[in-house]
């Protein structure tokens, strides 16, 4: 018998054992734990910006800290495609202070645009359509240990302190502006 079945599986093995290693821990009511394997395009395509002044430029920021949420960066392009990809969250977000350089990444979010549709599905989690009016939302807590669940809505760890920096002013569609009120509200 060829070793080239035998390599190729223990290369799979060590390859799915690394992708579990390399996530953070969560709370014991989390999903099954292979959900880090569903979870590596999320995590490896935001953790570049796990600290605030290197979250991506093009991105809208706000200045609204919203607790158990913390700050967010919005893509526009992301959310107006509607589309659910786990390597491109629609928002970011972070938690610490209220300078950018003493905030953390916490959390990544998917929006969908609700128009009627069934609900879409992300990682074995169906969106939910009660935190943003008119919008499915799915947060996934990759970098901020939750001890309600990777998967829920609000993260009890993540608080707002002091006055944040003002963003950078950038022209920004209305439907994001109207999706940040409703976001905060």
């Amino acid at each position: 018998m060829s070793s080239r079945p035998l390599k190729a599986a223990i290369t799979m093995a060590i390859a799915g054992a690394l992708s579990l290693t390399a996530a953070p821990a969560q709370a014991a009511s989390d999903p099954d734990p292979f959900v880090w394997v569903d979870l590596v395009p999320a995590y490896t395509s935001t953790a570049e910006y796990n600290y605030e002044p290197l979250a991506p430029p093009d991105w809208v920021r706000t200045d609204q800290c919203v607790a158990g949420r913390g700050y967010r960066y919005e893509n526009a392009g992301h959310l107006a495609d509607n589309v659910v990809d786990p390597a491109k969250p629609d928002v970011l977000l972070y938690q610490g202070g209220p300078d950018t350089e003493d905030r953390d990444l916490a959390g990544v979010g998917w929006a969908v645009k609700n128009t009627g549709q069934a609900a879409p599905t992300l990682f074995g989690e169906t969106f939910r359509s009660t935190e943003v009016p008119g919008y499915y939302t799915l947060h996934a807590w990759l970098y901020e240990d939750n001890p309600d669940g990777l998967f829920e809505g609000l993260n009890p760890t993540v608080q707002c302190s002091g006055t944040p920096t003002p963003a950078t002013t950038m022209t920004v569609p209305d439907w994001v502006s109207d999706l940040d009120a409703l976001w905060t509200s």
